[in-house]
């Protein structure tokens, strides 16, 4: 299935070729694309073979037993996270939408990784703290306006060398505009661009791929 050109400032011809020349779907990804376009109100939200493809390879190089997700929406993104874990691996991804649960639940046993996710249901704010593991990656791709409150938390949950991943970091290209809007979701996520590239702890840098993934490795 297509994908939706989400950046407005790539090329749509330089998007189609980087889909072209790009690892095929797997039968169950694919059978979740038709899954949320057909069952959720805002299908454009799943990350999608192209941003999926990039998080399988991450989980893979660096084989993580604990990863943190904020923002599971149908799921896409936890099972190319999952991909990588090592064997007794554990994501611990985190949904405020109570009403996706069920499908959630589901999701994961038909995937053979009932016992590899630990679903949480509820605000991230409410939950962050409660988690005691450090991450070997974490990623944000949740309620924008919280992005700078979710560093603060979750860089002291990040082990040493750890990946840091966010998601929607050029905000369909708002925070590149001058003046830059001045709602709350964008200032959030400029803000939160500062912080990461601030912070003498991380190295990062902004790959542009879809709406843009803010990568930082935990020196």
């Amino acid at each position: 299935m297509e994908e939706k050109q989400i950046n407005p400032f790539l090329d749509q011809r330089i998007e189609n070729y980087c889909q072209t020349y790009l690892s095929e779907e797997t039968d169950n990804l694919k059978s979740l694309n038709r899954q949320t376009h057909l069952n959720f109100v805002r299908p454009h939200m799943i990350s999608g073979n192209w941003q999926g493809t990039f998080l399988k390879l991450i989980s893979n190089m660096i084989k993580p037993k604990y990863i943190l997700e904020i923002g599971t929406f149908s799921g896409y993104s936890t099972l190319c996270l999952a991909d990588g874990l090592q064997e007794e691996g554990i994501i611990h991804t985190i949904e405020k939408e109570q009403e996706y649960e069920e499908f959630l639940q589901n999701l994961f046993q038909s995937n053979n990784l009932s016992d590899k996710v630990k679903l949480h249901i509820g605000k991230a704010i409410d939950i962050l703290p409660t988690l005691n593991e450090e991450f070997d990656i974490i990623f944000i791709d949740a309620d924008k306006a919280n992005y700078p409150l979710y560093y603060d938390i979750c860089v002291g949950k990040l082990r040493k060398g750890g990946i840091m991943i966010a998601d929607n970091i050029l905000w369909y290209g708002k925070v590149a505009l001058n003046p830059m809007p001045q709602d709350k979701e964008t200032l959030a996520i400029n803000l939160f661009n500062k912080k990461i590239t601030e912070d003498k702890m991380m190295e990062n840098l902004i790959i542009p791929l879809r709406d843009g993934l803010m990568v930082g490795r935990k020196l």
